[in-house]
């Protein structure tokens, strides 16, 4: 018989990923801080909570897709959190992108108590939640994997056990950081090539049949030629991440120097009131320093 399942935090990718739950059948609690996105999932036969303390003692399987470190501790261990509802034997499963150090921290708490935990980060922004085709990788024991996988299944495409608890989070680290240095990649060829009087959509479709090929202009390359940055992965969120990854990297004592560059890219774009948009948005510091918007070449 299938666990029941809560889902804590329906964001841009949340709410996609616990609607492939509820819809794969699982009984389902959510709860959200803003209760439009519960109200919604509600109406599609979700059980709303009033706290991440009520989703706990209503599920066995805890799931929380959130932010950043601050907010999964508080979640987690708050005064009305998941540990005050968890009973032993639950397993909490973080798809947040958090810190691997807070990860560790967190699954030893919560072990304290009997109740497991996997660190599972994602990949594949919002185009991957809607479409059940996430990359998940997870961090923790083989046998809490194992329990999840089949939730796994209903989210993603690629699932794979990285590793011990923190791993996770290291794997979506590193993952994060070539993310960003291709936007930029991509953001550097096409303001180059426009401004030189290539048309930016021949650009794309010329290297995504080459060695240049990459998911970044399969997913964004709309984004960047139509200058649109609805967000699907936020600025803002990609600046924490790439402090993630410079973080660890200094504990281990990895220089990433490509990494700390585009990372205060981000900074500045946020600095500008920009933090809220895609972070295709890369292309428009780019773009800036060439006194050149892409496509105004663009042939007849």
């Amino acid at each position: 018989m299938a666990e029941n399942v809560g889902f804590i935090g329906l964001g841009i990718m949340g709410k996609p990923m616990a609607r492939h739950l509820l819809d794969a059948g699982y009984a389902l609690t959510v709860y959200n801080r803003s209760r439009g996105p519960v109200d919604e999932l509600a109406a599609e036969g979700a059980t709303a909570a009033a706290s991440p303390r009520e989703v706990a003692e209503r599920a066995e399987i805890v799931i929380t897709m959130l932010p950043d470190s601050p907010d999964v501790q508080a979640v987690v261990t708050g005064e009305d959190g998941v540990l005050r509802g968890a009973r032993q034997g639950g397993l909490i499963i973080d798809m947040s992108t958090i810190s691997p150090i807070v990860a560790r921290e967190l699954a030893a708490r919560a072990s304290e108590q009997g109740v497991g935990m996997l660190d599972a980060p994602v990949s594949g922004g919002d185009v991957g939640a809607r479409n059940a085709t996430l990359s998940i990788m997870a961090g923790g024991s083989a046998e809490d994997y194992a329990r999840a996988e089949p939730l796994f299944r209903t989210m993603g495409k690629t699932i794979t056990h990285v590793g011990p608890a923190g791993s996770g989070q290291v794997v979506k680290a590193c993952n994060q950081v070539v993310v960003a240095l291709v936007l930029e990649a991509v953001s550097e060829a096409l303001v180059l090539g426009s401004k030189a009087g290539v048309d930016p959509a021949t650009i794309i479709q010329v290297l995504s049949g080459g060695m240049a090929a990459t998911r970044v202009m399969e997913m964004r390359g709309p984004n960047f030629l139509e200058h649109n940055f609805t967000p699907g992965f936020k600025v803002n969120l990609h600046h924490k991440d790439l402090g993630i990854a410079l973080a660890t990297a200094r504990e281990y004592g990895v220089s990433l120097p490509l990494t700390g560059i585009v990372e205060q890219m981000l900074q500045a774009l946020r600095t500008r009131g920009m933090g809220d948009q895609d972070h295709s948005a890369l292309l428009t510091l780019t773009e800036e320093w060439a006194q050149h918007q892409i496509g105004q070449n663009r042939p007849a």
